[in-house]
């Protein structure tokens, strides 16, 4: 009984320290929310907003295209890779100075060369994923005559989710330094964000300032199976406070896999069903004795749909065929 005092006094403790305006950790492949407070808060965010700068550059398949920086770096100020006008780069290079240096010289550059409409294409991608309290009014999160870019903690999950689904965006976060000549330099980059450098589970993030938004942060970690995103909005102890999160939320949560993708056996010598995924997701040792999976079997015996509830709460859903469709 002394142990789970003190670990129940432990765990508030934590839980209070944390003085972030807007905190979340989730799950990056389930989205499931492991941790949040005020996580649908809008705030300016800073230089986090280059997540979906790098993004939108990745998609624009442009990576390997050489762009001549022109007067458009004009206009910088702030952290920067000091890039010149005439200098020459592969987008990809100038990636990379924009997520481990925070380049605001270096958005405004890949802006230029990507697309006059940008932004629009930065607004138009976060509709698709979901961002539904997010508004992107430059590349770089720089707070321009008091206006900078809008979101949620939550929001910069989901779209940090979506990013490190891509291997490129990967690559690039989870570098620590990067070397490249140009034609009129030789630039050495060392990521900013400092749990890279000391925790071997982090694998990227992005780090943002400014006067309004303050200190925000973005950190992805893995670890056994678990891909996580911490998001923290003007938190003047981020650091700390995303190894807090991450260390509890490792120690809590475990990654289960609750279906196989393939035959799935209803009823002994009768019609079976296929199901297209696997399915994990991540549980506590309480919730894991708590899941229930339900099948509708459709009329006709063709198809159907199978969910999956955590407690009476579903989790997830997906159609299954019956394996005689399969067979035709």
């Amino acid at each position: 009984m002394k142990k789970i005092i003190v670990f129940f006094i432990l765990f508030l403790l934590f839980i209070t320290d944390i003085k972030a305006k807007s905190t979340i950790v989730m799950d990056m492949d389930s989205n499931r929310i492991l941790y949040s407070e005020n996580i649908h808060d809008k705030r300016s965010v800073a230089s986090i907003s280059k997540i979906m700068t790098c993004i939108i550059a990745i998609e624009s398949l442009k990576l390997y295209e050489e762009v001549v920086v022109g007067s458009e770096i004009d206009n910088s100020y702030g952290s920067g890779i000091y890039i010149k006008k005439g200098e020459k780069l592969l987008l990809i290079d100038l990636l990379y100075g924009l997520m481990l240096r925070s380049g605001n010289d270096a958005a405004l550059a890949i802006q230029n060369y990507v697309s006059k409409d940008f932004v629009k294409l930065m607004n138009d991608k976060a509709k698709e994923i979901g961002m539904k309290n997010t508004i992107f009014n430059n590349p770089s999160g720089l707070d321009i005559n008091g206006i900078g870019n809008y979101s949620t903690a939550y929001d910069m999950a989901l779209l940090t989710s979506y990013a490190m689904k891509n291997d490129i965006f990967r690559n690039i976060v989870s570098t620590k330094k990067y070397t490249l000549t140009t034609n009129m330099n030789t630039y050495l980059w060392i990521n900013k964000h400092k749990l890279l450098h000391s925790k071997p589970y982090v694998t990227g993030g992005k780090t943002g300032y400014t006067d309004i938004a303050k200190r925000t942060l973005v950190t992805t970690a893995s670890k056994d199976g678990l891909n996580l995103v911490v998001v923290t909005l003007n938190d003047g102890n981020d650091f700390k406070n995303h190894i807090d999160l991450l260390e509890y939320s490792f120690n809590k949560y475990k990654k289960y896999k609750i279906l196989n993708k393939g035959l799935l056996k209803i009823i002994p010598n009768e019609n079976n069903y296929f199901v297209d995924n696997d399915f994990y997701y991540s549980l506590d040792n309480y919730e894991k004795n708590n899941i229930k999976i339900k099948v509708e079997i459709n009329k006709d015996l063709n198809n159907g749909i199978l969910k999956v509830y955590l407690y009476d709460k579903e989790i997830y859903k997906t159609n299954i065929e019956s394996i005689k469709n399969y067979d035709k």
